[in-house]
């Protein structure tokens, strides 16, 4: 899955890739189905567990991206027409796995009017048309600064709104000089303002300080983001950005620590952190979190 060996990365870096449980049957039908995932595209570390475990993050609007990020595994390049019996489809992926919490992602779609708004939504409304009981998490793009785009995901009410800002504003030029972190973060903070449970990530270990790291929570909080994932990035092949150094374990605590101190409802952090991974025991503990603080105020 990644050309870079792995043989100088710490133990808590190490994983099997080898698939355990029912990844076969998760692979089948997502074949079956025609559909793409996140898991793959981007060489997701975590994905012989979470298929072993009969979850995957669905990645709609096909898998080539307008966006060219130093990060990101995914292929760059020109975009075939949105499909429109993916939603459908990816509904029907939900049912068959039995998923009572559903994540959807997709490439950056700079070509289509709506940067892809659309196909959220009705993704949102093909789900919950068959699987009612399903909460739906939507990690979405930032629709090139699209206010109205934004809005029509919004209108659909998810479960939780996602946005990753992926890393500090510094080294936005390096690793996403296509994006902005003002734009990203005016996304999250009209997700907040409509109501939504807002959630965001970085990945650490690109070259940032803890200091950055700690500015960019601070950013987030402010700007209404209420769960949050840290986790170690891994460069998915040569030609990518490479990590500047291995980010501990400790380290990863200390900054849970710090952002729920800070007023964070959740704080993901760990090596292999991914935004979909877990992400509905993340909104649990985020439910649970809520719900005494709730209790607290009533007191």
């Amino acid at each position: 899955m990644n050309d870079i060996s792995v043989n100088r990365r710490p133990s808590w870096l190490k994983v099997e890739l080898t698939g355990k449980g029912d990844s076969y049957q998760v692979r089948q039908l997502l074949k079956r189905l025609r559909l793409h995932t996140v898991c793959e595209s981007a060489r997701c570390p975590n994905i012989g567990e979470c298929w072993g475990r009969r979850t995957a993050a669905f990645m709609i609007l096909g898998d080539v991206c307008t966006r060219n990020c130093a990060f990101c595994a995914i292929s760059h390049g020109k975009p075939k027409k949105p499909d429109v019996e993916e939603p459908q489809r990816v509904a029907q992926a939900v049912k068959h796995l039995g998923l009572s919490y559903a994540v959807v992602t997709s490439v950056t779609r700079d070509d289509l009017p709506d940067g892809g708004a659309g196909q959220f939504a009705q993704t949102i409304r093909a789900i919950r048309a068959i699987n009612p009981d399903c909460k739906v998490e939507v990690l979405i793009p930032d629709f090139a600064g699209s206010a109205a785009a934004l809005q029509v995901v919004l209108n659909e009410k998810p479960d939780v709104l996602n946005h990753n800002i992926e890393t500090v504003p510094a080294l936005y030029p390096y690793i996403r000089p296509q994006a902005d972190f003002s734009r990203s973060l005016q996304l999250l903070r009209r997700a907040a303002r409509a109501g939504m449970t807002s959630k965001s990530g970085l990945m650490l270990g690109l070259g940032e300080t803890i200091d950055e790291v700690r500015d960019t929570m601070h950013a987030l909080l402010d700007g209404g983001c209420q769960i949050l994932t840290l986790g170690q990035y891994l460069p998915p092949s040569r030609k990518h950005f490479s990590e500047k150094r291995f980010v501990t374990p400790a380290e990863f605590h200390d900054l849970k620590m710090y952002g729920e101190e800070l007023g964070f409802r959740h704080v993901e952090s760990a090596p292999l952190v991914r935004s979909s991974y877990h992400a509905d025991e993340q909104v649990n503990k985020y439910e649970e979190v809520k719900k005494v603080n709730g209790n607290i105020a009533s007191c």
